[in-house]
């Protein structure tokens, strides 16, 4: 039996779970649809500053942070691809941009979660790439470049950072091959440096790419 007009009204009415989040720039940023619009770049470089890559196990007296990460990347991608565009380079560095809110899952969980959590990734990383003038959905030879220079960079966190040996870290991550000696030089020898200095790289990084794409 439908209950009365006047049982209906007394009915509690059911209230949707907040899913934006505020940013220290006064943004709201909507986590199950994000607008562009409500993306700003400090917001991203101080969130992934503070985002500690391996789940903050590596080695050093502070985290290995995703802001690094990406520097790391774009670097990688950079070496990897002579003469990319900038607008290419800008999208390495923005490749982990999603993780200022969601934080860095590491991939065996990330698997576990399955296809949702990546989708859901994907939308605030869609949005990300639209607030910068960057093609929602990347080209796929672009994409695999990053994800090359992801996995590169993966390679020299895992056996400098994170504890792991040479085998272990080759039958996970793949034995980098091709890279310029300097490059592999630099990725030997890299250590964490500080939040307020993996910021400010982010940022001046940035605003290097996206200031001569304008």
């Amino acid at each position: 039996m439908a209950p009365r007009k006047s049982e209906k009204s007394r009915l509690p009415t059911v209230k949707q779970p907040r899913a934006w989040q505020r940013m220290l720039s006064g943004r709201r940023l909507d986590q199950l649809y994000p607008s562009p619009l409500d993306i700003e770049i400090e917001d991203i470089a101080h969130g992934l500053a503070r985002v500690a890559r391996w789940n903050g196990q590596t080695t050093g007296n502070t985290a290995f942070s995703v802001a690094q990460h990406c520097l790391t990347v774009e670097q990688i991608a950079v070496s990897l691809n002579p003469g990319w565009k900038d607008r290419w380079c800008l999208a390495a560095l923005l490749h982990d941009g999603p993780e200022y809110v969601i934080g860095d899952l590491i991939s065996p969980f990330k698997a576990a979660i399955g296809l949702d959590y990546r989708e859901f990734e994907n939308r605030i990383l869609a949005a990300i790439h639209m607030r910068f003038g960057l093609p929602a959905t990347l080209p796929k030879t672009v994409a695999g470049q990053i994800k090359r220079a992801d996995r590169v960079a993966a390679y020299y966190e895992a056996i400098n950072l994170a504890g792991f040996g040479d085998q272990e870290a080759n039958r996970i991550f793949g034995r980098p091959r091709g890279l310029a000696p300097k490059l592999v030089k630099q990725l030997r020898e890299i250590m964490p440096v500080s939040t307020s200095d993996a910021e400010a790289q982010f940022l001046a990084r940035f605003r290097m790419l996206h200031e001569e794409r304008s």
